[in-house]
């Protein structure tokens, strides 16, 4: 309801009663967040990082660009490498989530996904689909891509098979990237190429929060890196893991009020 001499008297009164009438230009507006670092490890300087998520204290990792694009798993708790596949070089990877007894990989404009072995990453099948691939989550029933627009799309875990979407709202062009399905529901993206992260409801495609997660690396080593992209939640816990291509680094942090 818009605010007008019309509506002063149904105004007053509410506000009489503690009611809020019309809403303010910030009412309904994403929550504004920032990160809190609480610590960091080594990454690899050269990963032009896809995709990131930890699951069953293994953390995956997708890599991409022209003949160096790689699905890589790790143990969580020491960070060494256990298992790793380079892509043909034709192929650019992206986002890479775990569903099941499948790792998914996503590339970006060759129309194809890989299913992968959660093991060893040996590739089981791969699958067609139309348009770009960005990032890939796993929910329970279903998987969640974005492909660069403000729309995301719903897939079947197993067959890859498209069963829905969501177009984003609440916020000034969004371009989710990266993707996290945290625990509680919520989707959070890379929102590219800021240094912000959006929080999602995937069921209306709202943007609830706004993390601003700018400053976690030096001047210097800005200059020799790309955009921040790789978000994973620590299972069990409130704090997730961000890195970035080319960054040398991954941070353990918590999102909280600014």
């Amino acid at each position: 309801m818009k605010c007008n001499r019309s509506s002063l008297a149904v105004v007053v009164l509410v506000s009489l009663l503690g009611v809020g009438a019309c809403s303010g230009p910030g009412d309904g507006a994403p929550q504004r967040l920032r990160v809190e670092v609480i610590g960091s490890s080594p990454h690899d300087p050269r990963a032009f990082t896809q995709g990131l998520e930890v699951v069953d204290g293994v953390r995956y990792e997708s890599t991409g660009m022209w003949g160096v694009s790689s699905a890589r798993a790790a143990d969580q708790a020491t960070g060494s490498e256990t298992a790793r596949v380079d892509l043909p070089g034709r192929l650019f990877a992206e986002g890479m989530t775990k569903a099941g007894d499948i790792v998914w990989q996503l590339t970006w404009q060759d129309e194809i996904a890989i299913a992968r072995d959660p093991v060893t990453l040996a590739e089981i099948r791969r699958v067609g689909y139309p348009g770009e691939g960005w990032g890939l989550c796993a929910q329970p029933d279903r998987l969640i891509m974005s492909d660069g627009t403000p729309k995301l799309t719903f897939r079947d875990p197993v067959t890859f098979a498209e069963t829905g979407s969501v177009t984003l709202t609440g916020y000034r062009d969004p371009k989710p990237n990266e993707l996290d399905c945290a625990a509680d529901g919520t989707v959070y993206a890379n929102n590219y190429p800021t240094d912000e992260i959006l929080r999602i409801d995937p069921g209306t495609g709202r943007v609830t929060g706004v993390i601003e997660a700018g400053g976690l690396l030096t001047t210097e080593e800005r200059q020799r890196t790309d955009v921040l992209n790789g978000i994973a939640q620590l299972p069990g816990t409130d704090r997730f893991l961000l890195t970035g291509k080319y960054w040398p680094h991954l941070f353990e942090v918590r999102f909280v009020p600014k």
